[in-house]
């Protein structure tokens, strides 16, 4: 495999990250406690909100990165439906990791929630505290969550089949250097 078609080391750093960090965030979101009324955004709520943050700024910077060259030359494909297809999920993907977290954001910010970035850096209101449409958000933040978890589970499928199935070592491409 060329050099040029493997990600570089900064994509793969970026990509790994984000995967041990999506996986504590969902660990948190079934582990916290339901969210209600009188809530307070302490305990697993709190670090469920400064993950989805870092989360947040961490999809920023894989975007840039991506946008500035940090993609490899296309890996070939048995079909063009499975070129399309990884592009779509590659799109949804990157596209619910911005939209899940500012979701969660609005809804932070409708119950009068200060939202930090990684637990750190204050972050401004997205919605006046008792919007009632910011407070929906809430909901919707959970379908789209179900919806990343059926994707994820697409991509992790999709690469399982090219590792075992086709063994055209697509994931050579990701995966960190020994």
């Amino acid at each position: 495999m060329s050099a040029t078609s493997v990600y570089n080391a900064p994509a793969r750093m970026l990509h790994w990250s984000l995967v041990a960090l999506i996986a504590v965030e969902f660990g948190l979101a079934w582990l916290m406690p339901d969210v209600r009324r009188d809530t307070q955004p302490i305990g697993l709520i709190a670090w469920h909100i400064g993950v989805g943050t870092t989360i947040l700024g961490l999809m920023l910077l894989r975007l840039l990165w991506r946008w500035g060259g940090g993609t490899p030359e296309p890996h070939p494909v048995v079909a063009p439906w499975q070129d399309r297809a990884a592009r779509a999920t590659h799109a949804l993907l990157y596209a619910g990791f911005l939209v899940l977290p500012v979701l969660g954001w609005i809804n932070a910010s409708s119950r009068g929630w200060t939202v930090h970035l990684a637990g750190l850096l204050s972050l401004p209101a997205l919605a006046a505290q008792g919007a009632g449409w910011a407070h929906e958000m809430g909901d919707v933040h959970q379908l789209v969550a179900y919806g990343l978890l059926g994707l994820i589970g697409l991509h992790v499928a999709a690469a399982g089949y090219h590792q075992f199935e086709l063994r055209d070592g697509l994931m050579r491409r990701m995966w960190p250097k020994r």
